[in-house]
């Protein structure tokens, strides 16, 4: 089952800094994988946060499905993520130092059919830094026109 559904949190990379990287899987209802399926989903303001030590994204909008009923879900609901215990408790020990928080980056359908999310472990951009991003990459826009 090969899948072109990928679905980019583009605004995460320009308000943050990630500064490490991580696949988890996400428990969904029957009619939100289906809504993935036809790509609509957004994840603009998804963050991740610990309830109980388990990891949960808070944020993700995936639109009802139009075929679902009365067995639809609620586009905005918390949905559990799933990584292994390691994963997780490392994320959390370092949530708990401070200043670094989790963000959804991308939502995927794998090549076994299953939904993905890639996380990132990230620290927030200051105004100067956002700045040098886009000279650095006006830069690189110029030397590329020139070749």
């Amino acid at each position: 089952m090969d899948s072109k559904i990928s679905i980019k949190n583009r605004k995460a990379s320009y308000e943050y800094v990630f500064i490490e990287k991580f696949t988890a899987g996400i428990q969904l209802t029957g009619t939100e994988i289906k809504s993935i399926r036809m790509g609509k989903a957004n994840l603009v303001d998804s963050y991740c946060f610990f309830i109980n030590h388990e990891l949960w994204v808070r944020g993700m909008h995936i639109a009802e499905y139009a075929m679902g009923g009365h067995y639809n879900h609620p586009p905005k609901r918390d949905r559990k993520l799933l990584l292994n215990r390691k994963e997780l408790n490392k994320l959390e020990r370092k949530i708990n130092e401070g200043g670094l928080t989790i963000v959804a980056t991308r939502l995927f359908i794998n090549e076994y059919g299953l939904a993905k999310v890639d996380i990132a472990l990230a620290k927030g951009k200051k105004e100067y830094d956002r700045r040098q991003d886009l000279k650095k990459k006006d830069a690189r826009r110029e030397m590329e026109r020139k070749d």
